[in-house]
């Protein structure tokens, strides 16, 4: 029997709060936005309240919902003291982080415009991007630890969808948005429940492939990509599930198709050419690659607001250099959709990929009680930012390298190479 929308969008809730959040009785939730001190847009009121219905019939003790709205930080561009825009509301960044230090839930509802900022000073964008990214610094610090059970999951805006389904008509893009984020959340099927259980055991055994190798580093080899990146002694594969510090185990992305570590921050040598554009902060950056020299991006190219990707780096030591290494097979269901979606909780599954900034904790062994000191002795990266940027694609081989610089393929033509042997 075909579903009806709300019954959709009730069993995508119900997947946020049970297998994204995985809530347990007596927790507290909170529902937020994509940069978490910013609330969950306006436009996503619908599903928000059947979130907070589902999260209460799990045992929530409360739910906590912070709201904002997109067209009201446009105003604050054109009308606001050009001097006010290292102003913060701090008052949200402590409520939350009482929230993740107790150990509750965060979800976070990325559904913004890909280009809200395109024609707005870059100065005073860049100006708010790092005034909110040092206000949630120790925030970012509890997630990267895995201090609570915390999750990503979009909504359609009306200009994110006009971009991802330009071949169709103005009336019928939004109904197409949802459809694909239903298809691609397996919402469409029977059991959404079921299917994630049974997809996470899939990713599963990836991971656990690459942590028994424990390879010394990886090559990535691609057109305009020759690249090769050191993995830290103690390093660990991460599949769709994490587990708190309190032992709750949670998916923090949905959807999800990726494995992934943490790279050594020293140990990055070579030229990245992304394969897909990156929005950040507002702005989309196109056409680029990044050169690195013992660790560190040395050079820079984009084909549109290299300047954007130029302040990212530049926002202290570790946004220049390698967090978050990810892979992520071309067969994966989002890579198959053939479509570019601008955002990268979808992108980033669609294809391989490298974040620079903050490294994951829980990705090395016994990083989640390391001081900062010692976690950069192991090889961990520490900023105020992490950005993921997409390289995959079905022209990639990536190669493992032992630790006596013996390679073996990991990946060919953007496929597990591994799984054919």
């Amino acid at each position: 029997m075909t579903k009806s929308f709300d019954q959709k969008l009730s069993d995508y809730a119900d997947l946020i709060v049970h297998i994204g959040l995985n809530v347990q009785p007596g927790q507290k939730v909170v529902v937020s936005g994509k940069n978490l001190f910013r609330g969950a847009p306006l436009h996503s009121a619908p599903l928000v309240r059947k979130i907070v219905e589902s999260a209460y019939k799990a045992g929530a003790r409360f739910v906590d919902v912070f709201w904002d709205d997109d067209q009201s930080q446009l105003v604050r561009f054109a009308h606001a003291p050009r001097d006010s825009f290292e102003e913060f509301p701090t008052w949200r960044t402590r409520a939350l982080h009482e929230y993740a230090a107790n150990g509750d839930a965060i979800v976070s509802i990325y559904g913004e415009d890909p280009d809200l900022f395109n024609g707005q000073d870059a100065a005073l964008v860049t100006q708010a991007q790092r005034t909110m990214e040092k206000h949630m610094q120790s925030q970012m610090e509890l997630l990267m630890k895995n201090a609570y059970n915390w999750l990503l999951v979009s909504v359609p805006h009306p200009n994110w969808a006009a971009k991802v389904f330009s071949d169709l008509p103005a009336d019928q893009q939004m109904d197409a948005m949802w459809e694909q984020i239903f298809k691609l959340c397996r919402i469409d099927r029977d059991d959404p429940v079921a299917a994630w259980k049974a997809h996470i055991a899939q990713l599963n055994e990836a991971a656990k492939y690459l942590n028994e190798k424990q390879y010394h580093a990886l090559h990535y080899s691609a057109p305009g990509t020759d690249f090769t990146v050191g993995l830290p002694a103690g390093h660990l594969w991460n599949s769709a599930q994490s587990d708190t510090q309190g032992g709750i185990t949670f998916t923090p992305n949905l959807p999800t198709e990726e494995i992934f570590t943490l790279g050594d921050k020293n140990r990055a040598e070579g030229t990245l050419k992304a394969s897909m554009p990156l929005s950040y902060g507002g702005r989309l950056i196109e056409d680029f690659s990044m050169v690195f020299k013992d660790g560190r991006v040395v050079d820079v190219k984009a084909g549109k607001n290299e300047q954007a990707l130029k302040d990212l780096l530049d926002v202290d030591d570790g946004a220049g250099r390698v967090g978050e290494i990810a892979l992520v097979p071309h067969s994966s269901p989002i890579a198959q959709s053939g479509r570019l979606f601008y955002n990268t909780l979808y992108d980033e599954n669609a294809a391989s990929h490298i974040a620079v900034g903050r490294a994951y904790r829980f990705t090395l062994k016994g990083g989640e009680t390391m001081s900062s000191e010692e976690f950069e002795a192991a090889g961990g990266n520490n900023s105020l930012v992490h950005v993921d940027f997409m390289i995959g694609s079905d022209q990639m081989d990536i190669d493992g390298i032992t630790k006596d610089g013996a390679k073996e393929p990991l990946m060919r033509k953007g496929e597990w190479a591994f799984l054919e042997t």
